[in-house]
């Protein structure tokens, strides 16, 4: 339980979206304010860099980038995230036509430097056992999470079950996740992994089911559009000198489920644009899990996942506990 209160504590920052008045058509209208903000940004289409990653991403004129800097703008001041949720963030995607102030899907990118991660196992994962050993400790968790002052959680099952495309080297999921007491949608979390030779690009897309087809699509075109450059692709991979990963496929994916990696991957900033205060109790839930994911699969003990929990914890508290206010507004932001 002294994790779980240090975690809720850390998930204080909850906010919702800026509520706006509508225009004729029914969309939000932009308050002068807004409109002058937009003008700060620069959002690219076409072919694209991912600087830090050795990757591009070929987005035609149907998806719009923004680039690092842009998008700790977006997740700190249109967004209301505090700044460590822009750590390691690399870029985000949205539709085009769209602004940080819609209600739209956003995908942020980063890289997660884990080595080489082998594919041989993509067709042996049994992702039916993995959605129940999902399913059973989500369920495990509520009484934590109530305890804790959050909802319940039920994991509906796979909006997209797991696929691996060895001819992209891309794997692409999405869970379906209906939150106690939430009248609204279910929400939407979608994830889409490139293997590299140095490690896996991530794009993480969190939405409502009810966006379920167009954010299907975007997945799956940016999967079969992301693409690592020369020397850093999968095929270039030197088993005589480069690292590999502890884990294949099926630990890609349970390994998703550790707040850790969450985080690190851009799942919280997501989070806290689409969903109710309320919801940010998901922490809870990923962190109940972690620990047997990982033994399921093997990749470390229970004394090393302790020691890893115990260091990460203490250094977000002493993080958040010396934060300061943002010099600059912040649009929509709520603090609880």
């Amino acid at each position: 339980m002294k994790f779980l209160r240090m975690l809720a504590a850390l998930c204080a920052f909850s906010l919702t979206p800026h509520v706006a008045a509508q225009d004729d058509a029914g969309e939000p209208a932009m308050t002068p304010e807004m409109v002058e903000w937009i003008e700060q940004l620069d959002p690219q289409s076409g072919t694209v860099s991912i600087e830090g990653a050795q990757a591009t991403l070929d987005l035609g004129e149907d998806y719009i980038y923004y680039g690092a800097g842009d998008t700790r703008l977006i997740l700190t001041e249109a967004w209301g995230n505090p700044p460590d949720a822009a750590i390691g963030v690399l870029g985000m995607v949205m539709p085009a036509g769209s602004t940080p102030f819609d209600d739209a899907w956003g995908a942020v990118i980063s890289f997660d430097d884990v080595g080489y991660v082998e594919d041989d196992d993509a067709a042996e994962v049994d992702y039916d056992e993995l959605l129940e050993q999902l399913q059973e400790e989500t369920a495990a968790s509520n009484d934590a999470r109530r305890e804790a002052g959050y909802e319940a959680i039920d994991l509906v099952g796979w909006a997209a079950r797991p696929a691996y495309d060895r001819s992209t080297h891309s794997v692409v999921w999405a869970k379906n996740l209906k939150f106690e007491g939430f009248e609204g949608p279910n929400t939407l979390n979608y994830d889409l992994r490139t293997l590299g030779r140095y490690g896996v690009l991530s794009v993480n897309m969190v939405s409502s089911m009810d966006q379920l087809d167009s954010v299907r699509i975007a997945a799956n075109t940016l999967a079969q559009h992301a693409k690592f450059d020369a020397g850093a692709r999968y095929s270039d991979f030197d088993p005589t000198s480069d690292r590999v990963a502890e884990y294949g496929i099926g630990g890609l994916i349970a390994a998703s489920a550790g707040v850790a990696a969450a985080k690190k991957l851009g799942f919280f900033a997501i989070l806290l644009k689409f969903l109710k205060p309320i919801l940010i109790g998901l922490a809870v839930l990923l962190a109940a899990f972690r620990k047997q994911i990982g033994r399921l699969f093997g990749f470390k003990s229970e004394e090393d996942y302790e020691a890893e929990w115990e260091e990460e914890v203490a250094a977000q508290k002493a993080e958040a506990e010396v934060q300061q206010a943002p010099d600059r507004p912040v649009f929509g932001r709520k603090e609880v």
